[in-house]
């Protein structure tokens, strides 16, 4: 039977110490990136809010705030972005409906299930949702919850319809990003007592 040397020991278990904090690092990254985004996106909101539409959080950022999204009842505000893609995701929930925030009655927001969307899985048949743009706020009631088949996403964009989506994958526990079942909140306009 051989005898391990300490030199080598010691060297393995360092190895091992550095890996270890390596992935926790890598693990932390992206909810780091994510509230970081959501800080400079909040100063860039104030600029647009001030009428510069074009603000944007960094300088070379390719996206910019386009509203608002708050859910009061679990103290969630999410500052949404333009221009759909996998980048500007990272950041914040994107806006996916065609046409402006301003403009749009049938409108889609996705956001990752691990950042910006986790509160999908609290939300409540019921529960209010508000999104304010530039021009407004609106409110919008939790009407149903469903999980459906990524290449059904498409079938969601309906331009005639007056509602509030929001898309995420599922679940939300996968190891997996990107899998194949997104989880679907869809919410309809709160009707005020003037109308």
């Amino acid at each position: 039977m051989t005898r391990s040397r300490p030199g080598a020991i010691r060297a393995i278990l360092a190895a091992s110490v550095l890996l270890a904090a390596f992935f926790l690092l890598k693990a932390a990254w992206i909810p780091a990136k994510a509230a970081l985004g959501q800080q400079l996106l909040n100063h860039a909101w104030q600029q647009v809010l001030a009428g510069d539409e074009q603000a944007r959080p960094w300088p070379w950022a390719d996206t910019s705030p386009v509203a608002v999204l708050e859910v009061p009842q679990l103290g969630v505000r999410q500052l949404v972005l333009s221009g759909a893609s996998g980048r500007n995701l990272a950041w914040g929930p994107i806006w996916q409906s065609p046409g402006s925030a301003e403009h749009a009655s049938d409108v889609i927001l996705s956001g990752h299930r691990d950042t910006h969307f986790q509160f999908l899985k609290d939300l409540k048949h019921g529960d209010e949702l508000v999104l304010s743009g530039q021009h407004g706020t609106r409110r919008y009631q939790v009407q149903y919850h469903e999980i459906i088949n990524a290449d059904q996403t498409e079938m969601l964009i309906e331009p005639g319809l007056d509602r509030l989506t929001l898309v995420t994958c599922y679940p939300f526990d996968a190891l997996q990003a990107g899998g194949p079942l997104r989880y679907v909140v869809t919410a309809v306009p709160v009707q005020s007592s003037s109308d």
